[in-house]
């Protein structure tokens, strides 16, 4: 099993998951905007979860169905990132959990957390 990191992450681009990742398995793309996670890399170690400020990875079999597209997106995307393997500044208007909650709701949609048990 691998992490997936959902779109909570497009055009926001927090990096602190990166900076923890024994593996450096998160790469940086630009279309969209964000962060994914090459799952052949991914050692399941979960540090990056409960270092995510926007709850943006889930462990791949925990993914919302409102964001079960993502568990490929992130198998395909990552080939034409670059590996990223330290904290740099979130992208300019990135949006805080809050936002991003309230916009799902306003989608009708009812989004269980990951679990952050580290």
């Amino acid at each position: 099993m691998t992490h997936v990191v959902t779109a909570r992450c497009v055009d926001c681009r927090y990096t602190d998951c990166a900076a923890v990742c024994p593996v450096e398995c998160f790469y940086e793309i630009k279309d969209p905007a964000m962060l994914v996670i090459n799952p052949d890399e991914c050692i399941d170690c979960e540090l990056c979860v409960p270092e995510c400020p926007i709850n943006a990875i889930w462990p791949e079999d925990e993914v919302p169905e409102e964001y079960a597209e993502w568990v490929e997106k992130n198998a395909e995307l990552w080939e034409d990132g670059e590996q990223l393997s330290e904290k740099e500044d979130a992208l300019d208007g990135a949006k805080d959990l809050g936002t991003l909650q309230a916009e799902e709701r306003d989608k009708g949609w009812d989004i269980e957390e990951p679990s952050k048990s580290i």
